[in-house]
């Protein structure tokens, strides 16, 4: 028996979920967005108000700095801004290969201790109860999943903040609403990966994040009029047949939390399509001269702003916030799921900076593969053996994105030293 079999698709034994329209998802999405569009569309005005009367050349007042900067910037773009400066890029490669070993395994370290601790945390809070004790079916899920994403951001918004301000910073050019179309496009993914546990299992959820290279190239050819090599589409095809294989061996009489749903896949699809437009429109912003902290603190400036927003208006903040009284479990995992965020965000900023994104990636890669087999571990979830190979297949086409890039990166600087001879 199914509920709303076009858009709620949940089995019997899922019914109790649907404690009313509340407890469905498209309603709560659409509560959401209702809030962020009372924030926004007033904003759209505002903006469209002040470019019509030229307010940046006519324009006093205490407020006026605050105004060019949210609304005009400095408009003047330059070439991405490379965070490492020639200084400390010179110094890293004159640095002992024992101290460049011990960073790398610093930065992996780092790496995989926040986002595995930050995976295992996000599955126990969405799939879990609360205060159950030994009676069956006792205790209480926590279901706002927008307060998770205000608490993650909040404290990243924190550390970005005190980094901008201890450590020096270039001077900021890009208007500041533009961070808002990269925050709206984040907090909408990060809800849909919150919420898509209720309905998908955490190892199904891993493998579609690793296939998001393929939207990724839709939204790069959409937003950024980009083009890509044939060994791209070829590893982009290999990822989905891996995640066919691995969704297609998916059975419904295994551990309850392995079911997927038609809900879960439809969620998981606007977390996937959400967070391409996310990395797209920031490659974008990337063109004004800024570093990544920049980035970071002004994605979440606005992600703050949206969410609290919502989150007050829906009086859903009071309630999350009473939860956390009534549960000290919870308010611990919170807590550290949005610490383990933030320092995430740092580490991958340092490593890139240090090692540059084929590092990172492999380390990102082989986080993802243990995720699975810790969620697996952990929470009871069963793989087939066709299902593996899937994984394996997914897994399989990353690595050989990874060397593709690196060769191709590698022939392009011979290219570029090859000395042109003059006749």
């Amino acid at each position: 028996i199914y509920l709303f079999p076009f858009f709620f698709p949940i089995y019997v034994h899922n019914a109790s979920l649907l404690g009313g329209w509340q407890d469905v998802w498209l309603f709560r999405l659409f509560l959401n967005v209702l809030g962020y569009a009372t924030i926004i569309i007033p904003g759209y005005f505002l903006i469209s108000y002040f470019k019509r009367i030229n307010y940046l050349e006519t324009g006093r007042g205490i407020c006026f700095p605050v105004i060019k900067t949210c609304v005009f910037g400095s408009e003047s773009k330059t070439g991405l801004l490379d965070d490492v400066s020639p200084a400390a890029r010179n110094e890293s490669e004159s640095s002992s290969s024992a101290r460049q070993a011990v960073k790398l395994i610093f930065c992996a370290a780092g790496l995989q201790v926040s986002y595995l601790t930050w995976g295992v945390l996000q599955e126990r809070v969405m799939t879990r109860s609360y205060g159950a004790s030994e009676v069956e079916g006792s205790g209480e899920r926590f279901r706002d999943s927008q307060f998770l994403v205000f608490m993650n951001r909040i404290l990243a918004l924190t550390v970005s903040g005190l980094w901008c301000v201890l450590l020096k910073q270039p001077r900021h050019g890009a208007p500041m609403y533009k961070y808002s179309f990269a925050s709206l496009s984040n907090i909408l993914s990060s809800w849909c990966q919150y919420e898509a546990l209720k309905y998908i299992s955490f190892p199904t959820q891993v493998l579609a994040k690793a296939s998001k290279v393929i939207p990724v190239m839709l939204m790069g050819k959409i937003v950024s009029r980009k083009s890509y090599e044939y060994w791209e589409y070829f590893t982009a095809v290999l990822i989905s047949l891996g995640v066919s294989m691995f969704l297609l061996s998916s059975s419904t009489d295994k551990h309850p939390s392995t079911v997927t749903t038609f809900s879960g896949v439809v969620i998981l699809g606007g977390y996937i399509v959400f967070d391409s437009f996310t990395s797209n429109w920031q490659d974008n912003l990337f063109k004004y001269k800024m570093s990544s902290v920049q980035m970071m603190f002004g994605v979440n400036l606005f992600s703050c702003l949206l969410t609290v927003g919502s989150l007050l208006e829906q009086g859903a903040f009071f309630d999350s916030l009473a939860f956390m009284m009534r549960h000290s479990e919870f308010a611990m995992h919170a807590v550290l799921l949005s610490v383990c965020s933030a320092c995430g965000q740092l580490f991958i900023f340092y490593t890139i900076s240090q090692f540059g994104a084929a590092v990172f990636t492999i380390i990102m890669t082989l986080r993802q593969a243990i995720a699975i087999l810790l969620s697996c571990f952990l929470y009871g979830h069963a793989v087939t053996l066709v299902g593996g190979l899937g994984v394996g297949v997914v897994f399989l086409a990353l690595f050989l994105r990874i060397y593709a890039r690196s060769r191709v990166k590698k022939s392009s600087k011979r290219a570029a030293q090859t000395p042109v001879q003059k006749v």
